[in-house]
């Protein structure tokens, strides 16, 4: 238990400027790489679903984002769904209010707020959301949950608070306030917002795609450490996965369908 409490507080709960960037060049160095095998351990990682061997790994930041082998993630390859960009935790669905609000542990968090953007937010009012969390032990990288084109990529915020549960319940607005980067998604004539949200101070979200378009399972982007990301869905565009949560999901995975596709099959 102690070996577990020292990692989540290496990698999760630390939001001062100095020492972010303290850890981040410790994780970045050669000396951490002493404790990938430790850290491994305590978060029982599977080795199997790694692409790399661990011996390989330079540094515990190297072993943080490491890449996973394809097969061990299928794409679902329904035309009409939407997978889960991510292997983490669903830790909330539910209804964007017309107060521009999501409920997310019993706390009210801004829409408004997270987005900063009212122009592009009016089209999610009443629409639906779903928060995905990311702990130490999860795969860290992130994939487009649908095929389409980028229509804007912005960032905001400047801190970042823990996005855990207990930070969702007691935090000042994690998911609102904290740094993060936002991509809208347009497909099949319908919108789609990923935010990815940082649980650092220092910068840890690295955008990996390079054009305006995306494939649905193709990486976009990682989180160098745990974080959340937040799925806005466009209203009366799509029909999330109802389940009671939390609950593990992965890469690929089904979370929701496309409404209107979903719509033009049953009248055929």
């Amino acid at each position: 238990m102690l070996r577990k409490w020292f990692y989540r507080f290496l990698i999760e709960l630390t939001n001062h400027r100095v020492s972010s960037l303290l850890l981040r060049r410790f994780t970045e160095s050669k000396l951490s790489a002493k404790l990938i095998s430790s850290y491994s351990k305590v978060y029982r990682i599977n080795h199997s679903e790694i692409r790399d061997d661990i011996g390989s790994f330079n540094t515990l930041h190297d072993f943080f984002i490491r890449n996973i082998k394809p097969e061990t993630r299928p794409i679902d390859s329904t035309s009409t769904s939407i997978v889960s960009p991510v292997d983490g935790v669903v830790e909330e669905t539910g209804s964007i209010l017309p107060t521009k609000e999501i409920v997310v542990k019993g706390k009210a968090y801004s829409i408004s707020e997270m987005v900063d953007n009212e122009e592009i937010l009016e089209k999610y009012i009443d629409g639906t959301f779903m928060v995905l969390y990311l702990s130490p032990s999860h795969y860290h990288r992130i994939h487009s949950p649908v095929s389409g084109i980028i229509t804007h990529q912005w960032t905001r915020g400047r801190k970042s608070y823990p996005v855990n549960r207990l930070g969702l319940k007691y935090g000042k607005a994690p998911l609102s306030k904290n740094y993060r980067k936002l991509t809208e998604i347009l497909s099949n004539g319908k919108h789609l917002l990923v935010v990815k949200v940082g649980a650092m101070f220092v910068n840890s979200i690295e955008l990996t795609h390079t054009d305006n378009q995306v494939e649905k399972g193709k990486e976009m982007a990682y989180f160098s450490f745990g974080s959340t990301v937040i799925l806005l869905f466009e209203k009366n565009a799509y029909r999330i996965e109802t389940r009671d949560t939390p609950y593990n999901i992965k890469v690929g995975e089904v979370v929701g369908y496309l409404i209107q596709e979903e719509n033009k099959k049953s009248q055929q």
